[in-house]
């Protein structure tokens, strides 16, 4: 992580805990000749776009006050999504029951993306259950091998 990250973390911290908020994420990226400060937000009911407001004028006025950044930048708070990413323990833990997208890091059965049910995770792996034309089949990932996931919406 970043030490801008690091720090914003540390002064958002207190805001998220008062208005009953988590943090999913911050991104701190150039993108053309822009800075983007990202903070992604979220609570068991979604967000909606009064927690980005005061969380983005709470978040200004401590960054203002201690101007941990040295250039122009945009700040921008908001939900994650639907197909909000899973970074944490926590958020795999959540997630058990709903549908997910898995990318691995090396193939596991030949693959390295998986999209299905999020049936167990107990900290060590991940057991998806995938369906194969008309078939479901249970698959184990250990969880040191999941490059990225994040919550896959069914249509």
């Amino acid at each position: 992580m970043s030490k801008v990250t690091e720090v914003v973390e540390e002064l958002a911290t207190p805001i998220f805990q008062e208005l009953g908020l988590e943090l999913v994420e911050i991104e701190y990226v150039k993108e053309g000749k822009n800075w983007y400060l990202r903070v992604y937000i979220d609570k068991d009911t979604g967000v909606d776009i009064e927690d980005c407001g005061l969380v983005s004028e709470r978040l200004s006025e401590k960054l203002d006050a201690l101007d941990p950044i040295p250039h122009n930048y945009f700040l921008e708070v908001s939900s994650p999504g639907a197909e909000r990413p899973l970074k944490k323990e926590k958020d795999f833990e959540k997630a058990i029951g709903k549908n997910v997208f898995v990318k691995t890091y090396e193939p596991i059965d030949g693959e390295k993306g998986f999209e299905g049910k999020l049936l167990e995770f107990d900290g060590q792996h991940l057991k998806i259950e995938v369906k194969i034309k008309t078939r479901k089949k249970s698959i184990e990932i250990p969880y040191e091998k999941v490059a990225s996931a994040r919550l896959a919406v069914v249509f």
